[in-house]
């Protein structure tokens, strides 16, 4: 009885994988895995002599699932949510992303028409060369841009991506306090 069970234990133990090669075979770093087990969304099977952290089936089908949500992008909390919860959580979070990339389309069409209007009135415009804050600000006042309308543009960029409306103003050369400034003043609620 004694050997029938130390059979399945390094059956078993060999079917399991470490987190280095449970990370190698999904594509994610072995720091992922690590995060995952911090927050609670996949932890390890069992640790095996010496620490090392084991995988089985079980948490590597729960990878997949959660490799599958990442792909529609899916915050981990819900995707965590959606996991330990019954199937009622999966259409309320699914709905709430469909809005937001609703939202995202919605301001890149936006951006993309208002770079086109741009462009169309004003055939001189040199993209190529080095954008200067004075410079967009004259190419949004020929497009018929208001200041109030100059803010709004703000205002959506710095909401829809953040990072993105720092690297403009960078771009623009605006110095690092009136950067400061506007993105302040973007994220303010009227």
């Amino acid at each position: 009885m004694d050997t029938k069970n130390n059979i399945n234990n390094k059956s078993s133990a060999q079917s399991a994988l470490t987190v280095g090669r449970l990370a190698k075979k999904f594509g994610l770093s072995r720091s992922t895995l690590l995060y995952y087990d911090t927050i609670g969304l996949l932890s390890p099977s069992s640790h095996m002599k010496g620490e090392y952290r084991t995988y089985s089936g079980k948490e590597e089908q729960r990878l997949e699932q959660i490799c599958h949500f990442r792909k529609a992008g899916i915050p981990l909390k819900d995707i965590k949510r959606i996991l330990d919860t019954p199937d009622t959580q999966l259409s309320a979070v699914l709905e709430n992303r469909l809005k937001e990339l609703n939202d995202e389309i919605a301001s890149l069409h936006e951006q993309r028409q208002f770079i086109s209007g741009i462009l169309k009135s004003s055939p001189s415009v040199n993209v190529s060369g080095q954008l200067s804050k004075e410079l967009w600000t004259e190419l949004l006042r020929s497009s018929g841009f208001s200041d109030a309308d100059m803010q709004d543009w703000h205002k959506a960029f710095e909401k829809s991506h953040p990072d993105r409306h720092q690297q403009f103003l960078e771009y623009l050369q605006i110095p690092n306090d009136e950067i400061a400034l506007i993105r302040k003043w973007s994220v303010e609620r009227d």
